[in-house]
């Protein structure tokens, strides 16, 4: 044997073995990807771990996989990790690191989305708030500011991520850069090769990182960046070929990629439940599989918008709740028909599990749980304003008092007798995002951004104006996404601005999770009466599971119907917002992970205009079946504008 031999048969009884290290790359020259050295090609699904619960990762993930995916996609929601400045979480429902190490277990590559901004319909497309404290910042771009943040940020993340590289034994197979840049005004090349620098100088030279845009050459002169693989995104029906020749005039070779290939679309409250044909999604993905391109399909499984982290377009729209997104996994991580078209149309193209598919969770309908009112929000003040009063001339916005999201309560008075109905107005716009107004304890009306912008409101001299301010969800998309919240400009009365105000933040969802208005208990004596428009109040009521029931708790929703509009807490965790009056979502997907089968489960409800309590008792209804796509209030004179004109 030569001293060669000797020395590898050394080295194999030390259990050192000799073959090279993992590797994922690209090949210009033969147009693919290359992993471990053989040509590889990904059909991939977009799942974010922000929008469901950690108990059920391993089964979306295995759906996933069973459907003959071999990768999945995520984004890393920035804002979801860094609340405050440097006070980082990764615990629970937020642990990264757990949600990859499952996906490779399971046998599933990833493809990292760690933004900086994401757009993903997320709340300020993921950038944390808390940016908005320096006023004129401007956000995705090279402003010193923005770029300290952001470094400090990924100083984080990104060493956490590579063990998770695939180099490293890892599922973690390329990384993006930015997101959809090409569709921002800023065009800040600058901005785009400081992120690519700081993500190679932690991840190393060799990590395959990428852009995505759409399919145009007018989204691709900002959004690529040399050095950078450029991929595109469409959806169904569109033209696959002139799509992947507009990724050729940015990467003349290397493999062909739609990095958000749209199983369906999102939805905003007061339009239509959104839906895409099975048909054409099967037909378009059988296509750009026979070119051999990679594909990523967006969503897979939308999951939910839980607590306050839903996202809005411009001009104003939010999306609710529900971010079903009419994918082949429901928000529930049910089985749909998309699924199955889809499991057929991958059988095609490459070789899929064999074995069970993970079925459907079952649900179980609780009934109606009865409720009773606890206070009105101005009633409970000394409950959920933790911080205490903030006096100003002027209103203050919600960064102004160090406040991301939920509810403030602006309070001032009538500086002058209104005995006739006087216009209580906004008239630069500033109510972001809706506004109720009372006077002395009398509900006036509600204010609106870019809708309703004044109410008439009566009363003397020294009357208490209260004006509670919801934040419907910061724009997550294009120019505006620095999306301050509030009062973001004064009111007026009678074209007369007001001074002299009192502003309260309100932690109300540490107030739910502590228990405090269970505590106080009942302040009213007697059920509400029928009105137009009533106090923002609290309610409560308990249910418990029953007992000898097996495999209870039992994912379930909650159906709040006759109710307006408001937010929904189950044993103190914040299910989201509803609003049944304008629709599509009635209701409310309750995962069986928060319910209990030892106590009583605790449903607290803030309706913000009226509670459906005739004479008699008001309630929610737990059911097993889902309702996204009821009839909704839509102004249909207005054109929906050409946001995300790439995507449609």
């Amino acid at each position: 044997m030569s001293l060669l031999g000797v020395a590898n048969f050394l080295l194999l009884l030390l259990g050192v073995s000799l073959a090279a290290p993992p590797s994922f790359s690209v090949d210009f020259q033969n147009d693919c990807f290359r992993k471990d050295g053989e040509k590889f090609r990904y059909i991939s699904g977009s799942i974010h771990y922000s929008r469901i619960p950690r108990a059920y990762w391993k089964d979306r993930l295995l759906k996933m996989y069973m459907a003959g995916l071999n990768a999945v996609q995520t984004y890393v929601p920035w804002n979801f990790h860094e609340a405050s400045p440097g006070i980082y979480d990764f615990r629970g429902d937020r642990d990264l690191e757990r949600f990859l190490q499952l996906a490779q277990d399971i046998g599933l590559l990833v493809i990292l989305r760690p933004g900086p901004y994401i757009c993903a319909e997320w709340d300020m497309g993921g950038l944390p708030a808390w940016l908005l404290q320096k006023n004129d910042i401007v956000l995705r771009s090279s402003d010193p500011d923005y770029i300290a943040a952001v470094d400090s940020w990924m100083d984080k993340l990104l060493p956490m991520m590579i063990p998770f590289l695939y180099r490293n034994g890892g599922p973690i197979i390329s990384v993006q850069v930015e997101n959809e840049y090409g569709s921002y005004f800023a065009c800040d090349y600058n901005y785009m090769r400081h992120l690519t620098k700081l993500m190679r100088s932690h991840l190393g030279e060799d990590v395959v990182l990428f852009t995505t845009d759409g399919a145009s050459p007018g989204f691709l002169k900002c959004g690529a960046i040399q050095g950078v693989y450029a991929t595109v995104d469409f959806g169904p029906g569109s033209n696959v070929s002139a799509a992947f020749a507009t990724q050729r005039h940015a990467e003349p070779h290397g493999p062909l990629v739609n990095s958000e290939f749209y199983t369906g679309w999102l939805d905003h409250w007061g339009w239509p439940h959104s839906a895409v044909s099975t048909k054409k999604v099967a037909l378009t993905l059988s296509e750009m599989l026979a070119m051999g391109a990679n594909v990523n399909l967006y969503m897979f499984i939308g999951g939910t918008n839980f607590g306050y982290w839903n996202g809005a377009n411009s001009p104003y729209a939010a999306q609710p709740t529900s971010y079903d997104y009419n994918a082949p996994l429901t928000e529930a991580g049910d089985l749909t028909e998309k699924y199955f078209a889809i499991r057929e149309v991958i059988k095609m193209y490459r070789k899929i599990p064999q074995g069970p598919i993970p079925p459907s969770s079952p649900k179980f309908a609780y009934g109606a749980v009865k409720m009773q009112q606890l206070q009105t929000v101005s009633e409970a003040l000394e409950t959920i304003s933790f911080s205490g009063p903030v006096e100003a001339a002027f209103p203050q916005t919600f960064t102004d008092l160090n406040q991301a999201f939920g509810y403030v309560l602006y309070r001032t008075e009538l500086p002058v007798n209104c005995s006739t109905p006087t216009p209580l107005a906004s008239p630069l716009n500033g109510v972001h995002d809706r506004a109720y107004v009372s006077v002395d304890g009398v509900a006036a009306g509600v204010l609106e951004r870019n809708k309703v912008l004044s109410v008439n409101v009566t009363g003397e001299a020294g009357s208490r104006v209260d004006i509670l301010v919801e934040n419907m969800g910061r724009i997550n998309y294009g120019k505006s996404i620095n999306d301050f919240k509030g009062l973001v400009t004064n009111l007026t009365l009678a074209n007369v601005a007001l001074k002299g105000w009192t502003m309260y933040s309100l932690s109300i969802d540490e107030a739910v999770s502590q228990g405090l208005f269970w505590e106080t208990g009942p302040t009213s004596t007697g059920w509400l009466r029928p009105a137009a428009l009533s106090l923002p109040a609290f309610y409560a009521g308990t249910f418990l599971i029953p007992d000898g029931i097996p495999d209870l708790p039992q994912d379930t929703y909650v159906s709040l119907s006759e109710w307006r509009k408001g937010q929904v807490w189950i044993n103190g965790f914040n299910l989201g917002r509803y609003w049944p009056s304008r629709g599509p979502q009635l209701t409310l997907f309750v995962p069986a992970s928060i319910l209990s089968t030892k106590a009583p489960n605790n449903v607290t409800v803030l309706e913000l205009e009226a509670a459906p309590c005739l004479p008699g008792p008001c309630a929610v209804e737990f059911t097993a079946t889902p309702v996204l796509n009821a009839t909704v209030q839509n102004d249909r004179r207005r054109r929906w504008p050409t946001f995300r004109a790439d995507m449609l």
